[in-house]
């Protein structure tokens, strides 16, 4: 993870940390005595990608510097039933206070992974990119992209903020594509920001509209056919950068991508996942 990201990540732990210790681990309180050392390993129990790794080691260092991790497997590994990722040591309590936390995060984060990995293995050998959308869960948004990218996706835009996307709501409250474009450019001169100028197409016709306006960098063809898919590639020559988006599944991936896309966004990497089932395991 990029140093930039450290102020957000020690944010994230403290708030998830208050959001379930609340004032204190009163089950672990009343049972262990305080001063107990032990050791816990994480034990996988499903094949696929592993991630979160990193995020886990800095969860429990946040919680307890006398934590001592050690790791067997690392962020990107296939996995499979009955491996041990890691070893955690140190005083008891502290492991237990971190325990959830952890799993939380590593257990969805392996199965953004690991699906992502899995469409990106459809497309193997094609020029096609599998990316992510802004559909993530509140305050987990970065440990979400970042699961894709170990998965072997790549990040779309962080948030509203880092990229121009035009989309259906947008064009018809603006009052059309040229509007909607013309507008955007006279923001973007307005506010002295360079921009990238995504636009979405809901026909060809759209397209050829697009196309004839220009000024941008990339179109969305959103809820396509794949005909109509290898159409709009066709019309658009490679003069801009396209993506395919909507509905599209680990059995139309592939011809999808055959089409000659460059991007391919999947919002189910992230709001429709099954996580990896793990554990820790006091041993």
């Amino acid at each position: 993870m990029k140093k930039n990201n450290e102020r957000y990540i020690r944010a994230f732990i403290q708030n998830a940390l208050q959001e379930d210790v609340g004032d204190g681990d009163h089950t672990s309180l009343a049972t262990v005595p305080e001063n107990v050392t032990g050791k816990a390993h994480l034990l996988v129990k499903e094949k696929g990608i592993l991630a979160g790794i990193e995020i886990a080691q800095k969860i429990f260092m946040y919680v307890d510097t006398q934590l001592d991790v050690t790791v067997f497997i690392e962020d990107g590994t296939a996995i499979s039933k009955g491996d041990k990722a890691f070893i955690v040591k140190g005083p008891v309590h502290s492991i237990l206070k971190a325990e959830r936390l952890v799993l939380n995060i590593m257990q969805r984060m392996s199965g953004i992974a690991t699906a992502t990995h899995q469409y990106a293995d459809k497309i193997k050998g094609l020029k096609t990119k599998i990316v992510d959308t802004r559909k993530t869960t509140p305050g987990m948004r970065f440990l979400e992209k970042e699961a894709v990218r170990i998965g072997g996706g790549e990040n779309h835009r962080m948030g509203l903020y880092d990229m121009i996307l035009i989309k259906d709501n947008h064009i018809d409250f603006a009052g059309g594509i040229e509007n909607a474009l013309s507008k955007t450019r006279d923001y973007l001169k307005k506010i002295k920001k360079d921009m990238k100028i995504e636009i979405e197409a809901r026909t060809l016709r759209d397209v050829e509209k697009i196309i004839s306006i220009g000024g941008i960098h990339r179109i969305m063809l959103d809820n396509f056919s794949i005909e109509n898919t290898a159409k709009a590639i066709k019309m658009i020559h490679g003069k801009y950068e396209t993506e395919s988006s909507g509905g599209i599944t680990m059995e139309t991936v592939k011809s999808y991508a055959e089409c000659g896309v460059d991007y391919i966004s999947i919002g189910a990497l992230t709001h429709h996942i099954k996580s990896l089932d793990m554990s820790l395991k006091a041993f």
